[in-house]
């Protein structure tokens, strides 16, 4: 179906890969994987058309449709929720025409405008139905909601949206075309657990072929069958889900320094007897050889792996035994029309000292405003939030990003906000969150979202801190940067409420489990995974 064939690409004058190669036939379900910067969105805008390569070949069918869902999602404008999805389908400006023909219709018209309105409703009509009808509306409503928008707001002008709201919509675009070739480019950034799963189903029965990137461990082992990895200016093709290609790829790594070593061996040996005899003229002829034999050797290389990155806390206080309390939590949000929408009710229980805590839930259901009220950055409208003794608070959450000065570089920031480490040790903090070399004088204010978060999470745990309440800490956030957090967060010798979409992230992480939904708090003894088999058959329960 696809064959990208011995393809070199540039960009700005940096080379991207080269020589790289892998084959797409129908049905398959590949996953692009590689550091940021590799290259995994130019190879999509590269299958699009939308840039060219210096050389090779890309072949595929004329008449493969293609879908691609990138994270720039445009201005969207004018129209519904539903239309836009419809657009997908090419029905979204069809639907707006019948409207407002039906609409002509009932009003009074003369005979040659009733006849010529018939006219072009009948033509609409006919299109709209060669195009699917409303079975492709159907699909379009089931879609939306399956992503998080319920019918009730599928209507509700694109306007009223926001940017991570926007993003669902120009995916459900996305799936209605249901095209030959799906391009997906980290579709999982803007949905909640429940919609990812969602998801998951919906390209199991997907019949075409599917090509994506995703930060999502688990999403990519339920959802691809082979993984093609960028990296070092090159394309490794691996048969099997992200799981089996970390396995394969290590033990790769593993036997390319052994046969490197070994090459090093030998030629240490050849070159040390090239030093020895070359005077004598007794061994001319073997020196020659030799030398005529290492020239020929092809030199194994071994690229240049980033270094090993290990963050270590500094050791924390220690907190009281309870090291916050819910005493009868109510909370509402205020809503545009002056009433009150009620988040949580008579929420009751204890995080005590070295918990682990998941706080988990449907979109909707409280999750980011009971952090924000542990944290105190919100109160609440009824019972009380009680921190215990000696608690020492680290928060993040998204809004974070917002508070980073613009005006300074990474190492500046860091330093501001770590006045008691040294130039050196904020420098070392910053490796650990993969700020390198020149990186630490990059400007905040070209910082993408991934690093700005990189940047505020190094700011919070480079502090002795025995409480993190941390709101979302994986968005953005790279599949090495993730594992270096998870590490991180795996060896805390603190307590910790967490809320990640990133359900690998919570099974490694987690020893409880705050259920939120319908306003209250149920509470699961046990990490993520134990909570997943007690939650067997509630499919809310993700």
């Amino acid at each position: 179906m696809l064959h990208f064939s011995k393809v070199t690409k540039y960009q700005g004058g940096q080379l991207l890969f080269s020589d790289a190669s892998f084959q797409a036939n129908p049905g398959d379900r590949i996953g692009l994987v590689g550091p940021n910067g590799a290259g995994k969105s130019t190879v999509f805008r590269v299958l699009t058309g939308e840039e060219g390569i210096q050389e090779g070949q890309i072949s595929m069918p004329s008449r493969v449709s293609i879908g691609y869902f990138s994270q720039d999602v445009g201005d969207m404008r004018g129209g519904t929720a539903l239309e836009e999805a419809l657009e997908g389908a090419g029905q979204g400006a069809l639907l707006a025409e019948l409207s407002e023909l039906e609409h002509r219709l009932s009003e009074p018209l003369t005979d040659e405008e009733m006849a010529e309105t018939l006219e072009r409703y009948g033509d609409a009509r006919h299109r709209f139905e060669e195009s699917g009808g409303y079975d492709v509306e159907v699909r379009a409503q089931a879609i939306l909601t399956g992503l998080g928008i319920p019918p009730d707001q599928q209507g509700h002008p694109l306007e009223s949206f926001s940017g991570g709201w926007k993003m669902r919509i120009a995916l459900a675009r996305i799936l209605v075309q249901n095209p030959d070739l799906l391009l997906m480019d980290e579709p999982t950034n803007h949905l909640d657990l429940e919609s990812i799963v969602w998801l998951e189903e919906w390209l199991r029965r997907y019949p075409g072929t599917l090509i994506m990137t995703s930060h999502d461990r688990e999403f990519l082992n339920r959802s691809v069958t082979r993984i093609v990895e960028i990296n070092h200016q090159t394309m490794t093709v691996y048969g099997g889900d992200y799981d089996f290609y970390e396995r394969e790829r290590d033990l790769r790594a593993e036997q390319r320094v052994a046969s490197f070593e070994r090459q090093q061996d030998m030629l240490a040996k050849e070159e040390n007897f090239i030093a020895r005899f070359k005077a004598r003229v007794s061994h001319a002829a073997q020196v020659q050889s030799r030398v005529k034999k290492l020239e020929k050797i092809e030199r194994i290389e071994l690229p240049a792996e980033a270094r090993a990155v290990r963050f270590e806390f500094p050791p924390p206080p220690r907190s009281g035994e309870e090291v916050t309390k819910f005493l009868g939590v109510a909370k509402d949000w205020p809503l545009p029309d002056g009433r009150a929408k009620r988040v949580l009710e008579g929420v009751e229980g204890v995080v005590k000292r070295l918990d682990k805590v998941a706080v988990v839930g449907v979109n909707g259901a409280g999750k980011s405003t009971l952090l924000k009220m542990v944290a105190g950055h919100a109160e609440p409208t009824e019972g009380r939030v009680v921190p215990g003794s000696s608690v020492e608070m680290g928060y993040f959450s998204q809004s974070s990003l917002d508070l980073l000065d613009t005006s300074k570089s990474v190492l500046d920031q860091v330093t501001g906000a770590l006045p008691n480490l040294n130039v050196n040790q904020v420098r070392t903090l910053l490796g650990c969150f993969l700020f390198s070399g020149d990186d630490v004088y990059k400007k905040i204010s070209v910082l993408s979202g991934g690093e700005k978060s990189r940047v505020v999470l190094a700011t919070i745990l480079g502090r002795p801190v025995n409480f993190l309440v941390l709101d979302e800490p994986t968005n953005h956030l790279d599949l090495r940067s993730r594992e270096i957090l998870l590490e991180a967060l795996v060896d805390f010798q603190g307590t910790f409420l967490l809320v990640s979409h990133d359900r690998h992230f919570l099974k490694a992480a987690t020893n409880r489990v705050f259920k939120l939904g319908d306003g209250r708090m149920k509470v699961f003894e046990g990490g993520y995974a134990d909570y997943l088999v007690s939650a067997q058959g509630d499919a809310r329960a993700l």
